[in-house]
């Protein structure tokens, strides 16, 4: 049975790529539309069996596509599931409004979207979604490479066994020919062919076949490929889909990243060549495990080398294992959110073989829908703040008076802190090192900071 056809009517890109990736893993083939306008049109030319429908948008908002599709003969019957931002003017009085058969409150969990659809599909349509589609698409993407090596194992051997098969029945022929008797050397009962087929195959033989196979059909990559071409988060999505073990690297330029999956979970990232912030002594001490200057003293304490610093610090007994846990995390997930954003790069996934020890030892099982959600929110904020603050090298100034008018009360103390590290020298670069605090939060609060016109750019002189 093909998979339920649900329609996403949202001008948010971020709410329409969750939905899409939740509600795809769950069998659903999913179509999205930026606005009123455009959902009318997708449903008109592919009927849906259930439109998500966003309440507040540009063009037209959700009552206006209610009210149009109930208007159109063919759309009238089609279930209308709403979706409502908190403080939306929405509520029981709208269910069972020209169309609309339920409505679900945003931010939602990834659980709660699924079990509306599925519910509202199973009703309205008197069968839930099977994911053999999906399964069978998945099939196809993830295990190409498999697919590829096996078929050329298969055309080796089926040419070895039929070389042999072929001289078998020559013999016959050549007996046939000459008026005798069936040559006996010619095997009839399946044991006999078994055997025959067995002593075809050799160690010579064998060797042969190997020795003809492309060894990159049996490396373990099972992908490769370029970020500007297959976004990142398509990669991991699929893993995740297929359930698949190995390690995902991530590289750009001198930076790489390592995300290691255990039956489509993540263990752990690790990182080479990444920024201060992402280490993982941040997370230990903007997560209170240890106090900052004590932290301090450990590290101007550490020994070079050895052990690794969250092992260390638990056989010190300044953390507790579940502490260690919960900063590794932390670490992990900043880790992908970073890569998430990277416009360029490369990626490569090696299936199978044995992660590090202290990977093994880690075992965080994140959940991939989850990490993919707060990463597609963080991606639609970097990129709007990347209009504004595109250099880490910028360097920003305080508009004092502005400052004096607006009064410090209404900033938070991060804010705070950042605006006193805008002096007309620092670069963004370094207000992150000597704020301690991540990249994205600080990119963020400048973003704030400029946006109410407390900071500027400095201009930088035109060289005469």
């Amino acid at each position: 049975m093909a998979a339920a056809r649900v329609l996403v009517i949202d001008d948010s890109p971020t709410i329409v790529r969750v939905v899409q990736l939740v509600l795809t893993k769950a069998g659903f083939a999913v179509e999205a539309a930026a606005d009123g306008e455009a959902g009318l049109a997708a449903a008109r030319a592919h009927r849906p069996d259930l439109i998500l429908l966003d309440f507040v948008m540009p063009k037209m908002n959700g009552y206006q596509v209610c009210r149009e599709l109930a208007a159109d003969a063919g759309l009238r019957d089609v279930p209308v599931v709403l979706m409502s931002a908190k403080g939306d003017q929405v509520g029981e009085r709208f269910v069972k409004v020209m169309g609309i058969v339920d409505y679900i409150t945003k931010p939602f969990s990834p659980e709660a979207i699924t079990a509306v659809v599925q519910h509202t599909v199973a009703k309205y349509q008197g069968d839930a979604p099977r994911t053999d589609a999906v399964a069978a698409a998945d099939l196809a993407d993830g295990g190409a490479g498999r697919g590829r090596a096996l078929a050329a194992l298969r055309g080796l051997l089926t040419e070895v066994v039929a070389t042999r098969v072929a001289a078998l029945f020559a013999l016959a022929d050549a007996a046939g020919d000459a008026g005798g008797d069936r040559d006996a050397r010619v095997p009839t009962d399946a044991t006999a062919i078994a055997d025959t087929v067995r002593s075809a195959l050799d160690d010579d033989a064998l060797a042969g076949v190997v020795a003809r196979l492309d060894p990159a059909l049996f490396d373990g990559e099972s992908l490769r490929g370029d970020l500007r071409v297959i976004p990142l988060a398509e990669v991991v999505q699929l893993l995740d889909h297929q359930e698949q073990s190995g390690v995902l690297t991530v590289a750009r330029g001198e930076t790489r990243i390592d995300v290691y999956f255990r039956r489509g979970r993540i263990d752990q990232a690790l990182g080479q060549g990444t920024a201060d912030d992402l280490l993982l002594g941040r997370y230990i001490v903007d997560g209170e495990l240890m106090p900052r200057g004590e932290f301090d003293a450990f590290l101007a304490s550490r020994a070079g080398g050895g052990r690794l610093i969250g092992e260390q610090l638990v056989r010190m007994g300044h953390l507790s294992p579940a502490d260690r846990r919960a900063a590794l995390g932390r670490q992990t997930s900043e880790l992908l959110y970073e890569a998430l954003r990277w416009r360029y790069g490369s990626f490569r996934f090696v299936a199978g073989g044995e992660a590090p020890a202290p990977v093994v030892e880690a075992a965080l099982e994140l959940d991939v829908e989850a990490l993919l959600m707060e990463g597609f929110r963080r991606v639609d904020e970097w990129h709007l703040i990347e209009r504004a603050i595109d250099d880490f090298e910028l360097v920003f100034l305080r508009n004092e008076d502005a400052v004096a008018q607006m009064g410090r009360g209404r900033l938070t103390r991060e804010e705070l802190a950042v605006l006193e590290l805008v002096n007309g020298k620092n670069t963004v670069k370094d207000i992150v090192r000597k704020s301690r605090m991540g990249s994205f939060e600080v990119s963020k609060m400048l973003y704030r900071l400029l946006s109410i016109k407390l900071v500027r750019r400095r201009v930088q002189p035109v060289a005469v």
